[in-house]
């Protein structure tokens, strides 16, 4: 792995822009440049690699199994690469993104170190019109927004934190160097999927630990394992199962969920699952379990308890086992963090955890925290404190498309609104491998994006095939999408969930619970997928292409 300097192009108009060298932009561009377009990628980061470039915390690592997690479009890359973890760390999985890029020579077609400032689109000329912060203007036919599902981090609403003296950092922003945690008072804002891996990592290392929730999250055991040559034989050995299986799965993992009804199933035969799920490895006490858990409240009621008793089990004060279990919402109706030694963490002399739904932070202080209650002293402050999903990255972009119609304004006053989560009406040739409301931002994220981009892909290669230049989704189209997507929120128990599912972020505007913003597709991969291949296969019903266009005027 290697940092590259800031890549300058001499180009000034491209077939195609991808925004974003993550997952996603990475086989973006791959796709794009074995069709011969001219393309090429922008990353703000210093390199390629999207989340696993920003986020260096401790404890930082895949949820999914590693080998579900790594592209599936080559089995030689498959057989090439040796993940060494069932849930691979940080470090490694940046490595892996590197070795796909240089394999497969990625890298000469991006450009790092980029901020796109704005996006116009150019009605006379049918194309996109980008502004860039380093003062390039670029153009292209077609934009490609692989901005990512977790991008923008967002800092909480607290007086005072410009004040503090000590070292601070939210966990996205993590320095690329080595931070010295050794005998440190240390604080940890958040109890969500970042903080609990944060908080296993470093409770043992730090002098003091504090942390500070406002509302716990369920989590389950990750019980990570390492893959030896043995093991990674058998892994080689069943690509094509392993892809099959994913591809059937609801959630893009290996994992199905359990086909007989929770009600014909007895109270002792569901503890009997419950007890060998909880200490099998990754999310198959969330997705290998009984379908109802997503859907009937007292099904979802039961299998909460257990839980519940299993952090009563972990945790030895009875108080703060207590406050380490969610009252607002059941397990599983949000994605389910997986943890390593997170609840034990609690029994340690050195940890304390403050509630501050109880006694709120009153303000950042120089030396340390002040709530209603008392004030603390701290070296360093960790701000495990979220992101704007899915849409922050759009949101801090000016992106404007026909009448100069502001995409932000657009889905702040109508709400999200897509056709199959890859096109907004009223935004020609602006595409969505991964956009709000697809598959892919409620799937194990490659394997969506995967779908994503070949589709995306191969629509390109029919309009170029056609002399086609522009493609956009038809008003109707969009609207019965979106009228469908929110329809299958209404059939689980996730609607209730203050969740980046549904678009929940105190720290944002307007995103605040009780606003519900409808960002996933709850129907599962496979119907989603069934239903993009059908629309390609009907000629792309729902999107307006030149001819129509013309028709129609």
């Amino acid at each position: 792995m290697k940092e590259s300097a800031i890549v300058m192009s001499t180009e000034q108009h491209y077939d195609a822009i991808v925004i974003g060298a993550g997952v996603c932009g990475i086989y973006q561009i791959k796709r794009l440049t074995e069709l011969g377009m001219t393309a090429t990628v922008l990353e703000l980061g210093g390199d390629l690699g999207g989340t696993w470039y920003w986020n260096r915390y401790p404890g930082c690592r895949y949820d999914s199994e590693s080998y579900t997690y790594g592209y599936f479009f080559s089995q030689e890359l498959f057989n090439e690469w040796h993940w060494v973890e069932a849930y691979s760390p940080q470090p490694e999985n940046l490595r892996y993104l590197n070795y796909v890029a240089d394999k497969f020579d990625l890298r000469r077609h991006m450009q790092f170190n980029v901020r796109v400032g704005s996006a116009h689109w150019d009605e006379k000329e049918d194309l996109w019109r980008l502004g860039l912060d380093d003062g390039r203007e670029l153009s292209c036919r077609f934009l490609i927004m692989g901005t990512g599902l977790l991008s923008q981090p967002t800092m909480p609403n607290i007086d005072g934190i410009d004040d503090f003296e000590g070292d601070s950092y939210h966990t996205y922003y993590w320095p690329h160097q080595e931070v010295d945690l050794a005998k440190r008072r240390v604080a940890v804002i958040g109890t969500g999927a970042t903080a609990i891996q944060v908080i296993g990592e470093i409770a043992d290392k730090v002098g003091d630990l504090k942390i500070f929730q406002r509302r716990a999250n369920w989590a389950a055991p990750l019980n990570n394992y390492k893959i030896d040559d043995a093991k990674m034989a058998k892994l080689r050995a069943r690509y094509e199962e392993i892809q099959a299986d994913c591809a059937k799965s609801p959630g893009g993992f290996e994992h199905q969920p359990d086909r007989r009804g929770f009600w014909e199933v007895g109270r002792e035969e569901r503890i009997k699952l419950w007890d060998r799920l909880y200490d099998e490895p990754g999310f198959g006490i969330w997705l290998q379990n009984f379908r109802e858990i997503f859907t009937d409240e007292d099904a979802n009621a039961e299998l909460s308890e257990y839980i519940a008793d299993r952090i009563r089990q972990r945790v030895k004060d009875p108080v703060t086992a207590e406050k380490l279990i969610p009252k607002d919402h059941g397990f599983g109706v949000q994605r389910v963090p997986l943890e390593t030694n997170y609840y034990e963490a609690y029994n340690r002399d050195n940890v304390q955890l403050i509630d501050i739904s109880e006694t709120p932070i009153e303000r950042v202080t120089t030396t340390g925290i002040k709530t209603s209650e008392a004030e603390y002293e701290f070296d360093l402050i960790i701000y495990a404190t979220g992101f704007d999903a899915i849409t922050g990255a759009f949101d801090h972009i000016d992106i404007r498309g026909t009448n100069g119609q502001k995409l932000k304004g657009k889905w702040d006053s109508g709400g999200i609104q897509t056709y199959l989560g890859i096109f907004v009406h009223g935004f020609p040739n602006m595409l969505m491998p991964a956009g709000p409301q697809s598959g892919s931002a409620s799937s194990n994220y490659p394997r969506g994006i995967e779908n994503g981009v070949n589709w995306v892909t191969a629509l390109l290669e029919y309009a170029r095939a056609r002399d086609i230049k522009r493609v956009e989704a038809g008003a109707e189209a969009e609207r019965e999408w979106t009228e469908h997507v929110v329809q299958m929120y209404s059939m689980m128990l996730m609607r209730k969930a203050r969740s980046w599912f549904t678009g929940y972020n105190s720290n944002v505007v307007g995103h605040e619970y009780g606003n519900p913003r409808y960002l996933v597709y709850n129907g599962g991969a496979p119907k989603y997928v069934r239903r993009i291949d059908q629309v390609a296969s009907d000629g792309y019903t729902g999107v307006e292409m030149d001819g129509e266009r013309a028709a129609a005027s």
